[in-house]
C-alpha cells in the first residue's frame, strides 16, 4: 500500500457512482424496464417464499444485467461523443455493447424460469 487509506476520496467515488446509477435509471429506457421486472422479480420471490440460494442467484442476475445495461450506456455515451456522425465501427461497438445485455437478460429470464416455474405449476396444481 502506498499510503493511507483517502476516506474522503472513497466518499467521493461512492458518490459518483452513486449519481450514475441515478442517470441510468432516471434517463435509460432499457435500465427502467429492468427496474420493473426487479420488482415483479422481488415480489414473486417474496410471494413463493424462494429459498435463499435461489435469492443469491436471483440478485446475482439482476445485478449483471444491470451492470450490463450501465456498461452498455457508458459505451454509448462515449461513442457519441467521439462520432455524432454514423459510423459503421462505432455502430458496431454499440450493438455489440447491446448484445452484451441482451445476452445477460436472456439469461436471467431463464434464470427466473428455473427458479420460478415449478413454483407457478405447484400452485395451480394445489388450486386445481
Amino acid at each position: 500500500m502506498n499510503g493511507p487509506i483517502d476516506i474522503l476520496k472513497a466518499v467521493r467515488s461512492f458518490r459518483y457512482a452513486g449519481a450514475g446509477i441515478y442517470s441510468l435509471f432516471r434517463y435509460e429506457n432499457n435500465a427502467r424496464i429492468h427496474l420493473i421486472a426487479c420488482v415483479v422479480v422481488a415480489i414473486a420471490g417474496v410471494f413463493f417464499n424462494i429459498s435463499a440460494t435461489e435469492w443469491c442467484i436471483i440478485v446475482i442476475q439482476i445485478a449483471l444485467v444491470w451492470a450490463a445495461e450501465a456498461f452498455n450506456t457508458a459505451i454509448e455515451k462515449l461513442a457519441d461523443l467521439v462520432s455524432a456522425d454514423y459510423h459503421p465501427v462505432i455502430k458496431v461497438v454499440k450493438d455489440t455493447a447491446a448484445a452484451g445485455v441482451l445476452l445477460l437478460a436472456i439469461s436471467a429470464v431463464i434464470v427466473g424460469g428455473i427458479v420460478f416455474i415449478p413454483k407457478i405449476l405447484l400452485l395451480f396444481q394445489y388450486h386445481a
